[in-house]
C-alpha cells in the first residue's frame, strides 16, 4: 500500500505547547483522528518518524512514544525495515462469549460474511475427554468437524467441534461452508441449544496453528472452549476454537450482584 501524507496530513492540528497534555498524547490523538476519519485504511503505510517529527514540530522520542502507545493498543503494526502500517480492525465478539449464538450468527449480525473451509468432517470414537465433556460412554461414535473460519477473506479462527453421532446423524453429510451449524442442528436435527459454558484462555500458536491461520509460530491466540446443551438437557456440542488475537477481541458484560 502506498504511503499517504498529502494535504490532510498537512492540516493536522499543531501541538498546543500550553496544554497540560503531554506532546506524545496530542500526537497520538491526532493520528487516531486520521484513522477514525478513514483518511488511512487498514494496510496503509503512515509517514515515518522523521516526517512525523516535521509535521508536528516535535522530537523523535515524542513520536516514538506516541507510536508505541498506538502499537500497544493494536492500532498500528510496526514492521522492521518496512515502516508503520494501519492495523486491521478487530472483530469484537460479545455474544459469542456470553450468549448461545454461534460464530456464523455473530458475524452475520455484524454485517460480515463468514465462510468456512471444512478441513475435517468424520465419525470417530469418543476419546476419554470427549466422552466426559459430552456425557457419553468412551468409544461412542461422535462427529468431528474442523473448520477454518474466514471473515472478509482472512482466516480468523480454527474451530474443532465434536457432536454425538446419535443426536445428529445427517450432520456428517451437511455442507457447512456457508451454513450455521446451530441453525442446521435446530432446523434439521430438532436440537435447540439452550444453555452452556465457555472458557477463554490466552495461548501461543503452535507451528500447526500458525500455518493454518497464516501467522508466525508463537503468536498470541485466544482459545475458546465450550460445551452446549439442548433444551432436553443433552450435551450437543463440545468445541475448541483458536482465534487470532490480532483479528478478534471479546467483550463481556458484567453487573454487580447484591445480597440481602
Amino acid at each position: 500500500m502506498a504511503l499517504r501524507t498529502g494535504t490532510a496530513a498537512e492540516s493536522w492540528p499543531n501541538i498546543d505547547r500550553d496544554s497540560p497534555f503531554p506532546f506524545y498524547v496530542q500526537v497520538k490523538k491526532a493520528l487516531e483522528t486520521q484513522i477514525e476519519n478513514a483518511y488511512w485504511k487498514p494496510g496503509d503505510q503512515i509517514p515515518g518518524e522523521p516526517e512525523l517529527c516535521r509535521l508536528f514540530g516535535v522530537s523523535r522520542p515524542v513520536i516514538r512514544q506516541a507510536l508505541k502507545e498506538m502499537e500497544h493498543e493494536g492500532l498500528i503494526l510496526r514492521k522492521k525495515g518496512l515502516g508503520t502500517f494501519i492495523a486491521s480492525q478487530k472483530i469484537i465478539s460479545k455474544s459469542l462469549v456470553h450468549s448461545l449464538s454461534g460464530f456464523h450468527e455473530d458475524m452475520v449480525e455484524r454485517g460480515l460474511e463468514p465462510v468456512a473451509d471444512v478441513l475435517e468432517q468424520e465419525i470417530q470414537p469418543a476419546s476419554k475427554k470427549m466422552a466426559q465433556m459430552l456425557a457419553l460412554e468412551e468409544m461412542t461414535p461422535v462427529i468431528k468437524i474442523t473448520r477454518l473460519r474466514y471473515v472478509e477473506g482472512e482466516p480468523v479462527a480454527l474451530v474443532t467441534s465434536f457432536l454425538p453421532y446419535e443426536h445428529c446423524r445427517s450432520l456428517i453429510h451437511a455442507d457447512l461452508t456457508k451454513q450455521s451449524l446451530y441453525a442446521y442442528l435446530e432446523e434439521t436435527c430438532g436440537l435447540m441449544i439452550e444453555r452452556g459454558w465457555r472458557r477463554i484462555d490466552a495461548v501461543t500458536a503452535s507451528e500447526e496453528h500458525a500455518a493454518v491461520l497464516k501467522i508466525d509460530p508463537g503468536s498470541p491466540l485466544l482459545r475458546l472452549e465450550s460445551v452446549s446443551y439442548s433444551d432436553q438437557g443433552k450435551a450437543v456440542e463440545y468445541f475448541l476454537a483458536f482465534f487470532r488475537s490480532d483479528k478478534t477481541s471479546f467483550e463481556v458484560e458484567i453487573e454487580r450482584v447484591t445480597t440481602g
